[in-house]
């Protein structure tokens, strides 16, 4: 029993000591650590709304503990909809291309940068990729209509001067999914580049010197040593990925389109959906079970992929 209090007491004395040692990045975490706390964590107790028929008396947790129980009622909004096939699909397939483009053209892009040699054009050309990024939805909506509006459009424009006939893109759905792709990538692929160059910049230069000592080509270099090095943060970024895939970019969807209803078989997804009924219907206790299915699904995706990781590469398992 001694040596058991004795080992406890080290042990609490070597925790202290190492909260002594880093007490100045345990404060960095703080606000972090609030963040999550109150808009991630205390949120959670909303999942409830899922299984209520949502009624207001009074305040929140009035209304929650009144509201009638319903079970799983609010999910049939989902999965009886003759809809359902549709924004489920749309949701995943948009986001399997969405995760493919999302690690293909961010690491090209980064490689590339860190190769040229005019660092003061690659910061230049890396800005410019970052800076949609920045932009809402709703921006960047009113920047496309201008290019793809049915009357004056830029594209239109170009059309009728070539003896074309101009296009009524807002009510021509084939175009739309190539159009979405293409400005979810626009939007998206600076930030992408960001880390992964950020990654790369992180991998030690004697690796490369050295393989040119030997006569490795660039590609050899990318190949052997860039690639390999970059597996941890890819394989993070792959299943972060994956734990959205029932999830869609609601401004991307909503925004871009215009709410067209003619353009619904193509960009009708989970989210807009349930955003539409909840409009129509006044049922949050739908949209609750909605996201709840959406975080769910998500969670069991993570599980399963970091799972098969962990078993082919254990080492660089996110846990």
């Amino acid at each position: 029993m001694a040596r058991i209090k004795n080992f406890d007491k080290k042990n609490k004395k070597s925790k202290f000591k190492k909260f002594k040692e880093n007490k100045e990045l345990l404060l960095l975490t703080i606000p972090g650590t609030l963040w999550f706390l109150v808009f991630a964590y205390l949120p959670m107790f909303g999942i409830a709304l899922a299984f209520k028929d949502w009624k207001i008396h009074g305040g929140f947790l009035e209304s929650l503990i009144k509201s009638e129980w319903v079970g799983f009622n609010n999910f049939k909004f989902l999965f009886g909809s003759s809809d359902a096939w549709l924004i489920t699909r749309n949701t995943v397939l948009y986001n399997l291309v969405f995760i493919i483009l999302g690690i293909v053209l961010p690491v090209t892009l980064a490689i590339l940068l860190k190769e040229l040699l005019n660092k003061k054009l690659s910061k230049f050309y890396q800005s410019s990729m970052f800076l949609p990024y920045f932009l809402s939805w709703v921006v960047v909506s009113y920047c496309l209509f201008t290019f793809l509006s049915p009357e004056k459009g830029y594209i239109n424009s170009i059309i009728t001067s070539l003896g074309g006939e101009k296009i009524s893109w807002y009510t021509e759905p084939k175009y739309w999914v190539f159009i979405i792709i293409f400005m979810s990538q626009w939007k998206g692929v600076g930030y992408g580049t960001v880390v992964y160059l950020a990654s790369i910049c992180g991998i030690d230069k004697s690796y490369f010197e050295a393989a040119m000592i030997d006569g490795a080509s660039k590609w050899q270099q990318i190949k052997y040593i860039t690639l390999p090095l970059l597996k941890p943060v890819l394989i993070i970024m792959f299943i972060t990925a994956v734990g959205g895939i029932f999830r869609a970019d609601f401004g991307l969807f909503y925004q871009l389109p215009k709410d067209s209803g003619a353009l619904y078989p193509v960009t009708n997804v989970i989210d807009t959906y349930v955003y539409r009924g909840l409009i129509n219907l006044g049922n949050i206790g739908m949209s609750a079970a909605a996201g709840l299915y959406q975080s769910f699904v998500g969670l069991i995706l993570i599980l399963v992929t970091n799972g098969i990781v962990r078993k082919v590469d254990k080492e660089n398992a996110f846990f």
